[in-house]
């Protein structure tokens, strides 16, 4: 069966701002179900696009149940210093505008509707949604509950959590061993704890009333180490949205 060499040169790298672990795909080969007489170097012009793409002749689009269409924020394109930033190397946005929300959904006899509004601005799970092209922008539909905060300033710190979600400013990094020695960067380990800054309302019960969490805001916690979504505040200090039922203890 004959193989073809994918060269990094040979594929756009639109559409692959979601996906960091293929920043090097040049051993990569895709198997063929026929010998290719010609053009056996490469694939010129392959592009792969992430999202879905909505046809102009839609004006409109009312998401259903408890999901929530939001405007992503533009990639940053230039980093603190001004250099331009290839495309592999601007993070993937995790906030943007709310533009349309579903009618809600039922908990028992209850209706919930969604509390989100339009005009909001708000931080999501990385992972969540799905990402389309609607109205010339790129937009993600999602969950109400993979929303993770209301976020009105450029400032992580000012984070509003939702529901169950939880905001921590992780610890700092320990510099030294306990023996006094240095330790380099790739030798610190990411700390899994930290103190909370805010807190969520707390999740909705059967009854469609909320039920308060068992951290607050000042408690130093422990937490799972795989767990949420990492950002970075405006200070430089490291912050982290997870949900309650991934905070393992409160330490004293």
């Amino acid at each position: 069966m004959a193989t073809t060499q994918l060269t990094a040169s040979s594929i756009s790298a639109k559409g692959f701002a979601s996906f960091e672990g293929l920043r090097s795909i040049s051993n990569l080969k895709v198997a063929s179900f026929a010998p290719l007489k010609q053009n056996r170097r490469s694939f010129h012009g392959l592009v792969v696009k992430a999202s879905t793409v909505v046809s102009p002749k839609y004006t409109s689009l009312k998401p259903l149940g408890d999901r929530v269409l939001v405007k992503i924020k533009t990639a940053e394109e230039k980093s603190v210093g001004g250099i331009l930033l290839p495309v592999s190397a601007q993070s993937k946005p995790q906030g943007g505008e709310v533009v349309a929300v579903g009618e809600g959904h039922s908990i028992g006899k209850t209706t919930v509707e969604i509390s989100i509004k339009n005009g909001t601005h708000v931080v999501y799970s990385k992972y969540a949604g799905t990402e389309l092209e609607f109205d010339g922008s790129k937009h993600l539909i999602l969950k109400e509950d993979d929303i993770v905060g209301i976020l009105e300033t450029d400032d992580i710190k000012d984070l509003q959590p939702l529901n169950d979600r939880v905001l921590i400013k992780v610890a700092e990094v320990e510099e030294k061993t306990s023996g006094g020695l240095f330790l380099s960067q790739a030798a610190k380990e990411k700390p899994s704890f930290g103190t909370v800054i805010a807190v969520g309302p707390g999740p909705l019960d059967e009854e469609g009333k909320r039920k308060a969490l068992s951290v607050s805001p000042g408690n130093t916690v422990l937490y799972s180490k795989y767990a949420g979504n990492d950002f970075k505040g405006a200070d430089g200090s490291e912050y982290i949205t997870l949900r309650a039922s991934d905070v393992i203890a409160v330490l004293q």
